[in-house]
């Protein structure tokens, strides 16, 4: 398999979900602007959208949508324990997945772009208001109790971009809690040093210049 990704962007989810499991895949990174692909081919062609991430199988099937691409990831080894095979615990976290893409990913990419710029106050006060939803949601240490799981990988993934963003973590303790105990995971580590991510002291990484 190939998984196709952007240094800092959503795809980093989808790459930490990987290495948490130790698949065999074959990481090429996207460059911005020219869409040009590490190994050489044009990223477009792949994905007409020009977006990652995206998740090439073994049988040639391109996948994309980052909820998408992390529940097959976890799905190709369940043993893993990132997605439930309980039906209710299944639910929730399709319904985790898919706020955490509409109501924070979106509008927290939103918030990169200058041609945004008139709104990013809006935006910011809808992030504000999701995140202190999604502080109350953990029954554990993480979202759905005492197991990382594929929502939580996306929630750190999202949450990494607040120091570009002007979002203090330091409202919400209990996340911030969640942003160094996710970033201490060694598969995390891996993943952030590959993408050529730096540390901050509050458990957040970073690359200048990189956007979502």
């Amino acid at each position: 398999m190939k998984l196709y990704i952007q240094q800092a962007a959503c795809s980093l989810s989808p790459h930490i979900i990987a290495r948490e499991l130790e698949l065999d895949i074959e990481i090429i990174e996207v460059e911005r602007g020219t869409q040009r692909t590490s190994d050489g081919e044009d990223f477009l062609a792949i994905n007409p959208n020009g977006y990652v991430p995206v998740l090439v199988l073994d049988d040639g099937e391109i996948l994309t949508e980052g909820p998408a691409v992390v529940q097959h990831l976890a799905d190709i080894k369940p043993s893993g324990d990132l997605a439930p095979r309980d039906v209710r615990e299944r639910r929730r976290i399709q319904s985790l997945l898919n706020f955490v893409s509409s109501e924070l990913h979106k509008p927290m990419v939103q918030m990169f772009y200058p041609d945004y710029a008139a709104v990013k106050d809006v935006l910011r006060k809808h992030v504000t208001a999701r995140l202190d939803w999604i502080s109350a949601q953990f029954a554990g240490d993480f979202l759905t109790g005492d197991r990382l799981s594929v929502a939580d990988v996306y929630l750190f993934v999202c949450l990494n971009w607040s120091p570009w963003l002007d979002i203090d973590l330091s409202r919400w303790p209990g996340l911030e809690a969640f942003m160094r105990r996710v970033g201490a995971r060694p598969a995390v580590r891996e993943a952030l040093r590959a993408e050529r991510l730096a540390h901050r002291a509050n458990g957040v990484f970073f690359a200048p210049h990189a956007t979502a």
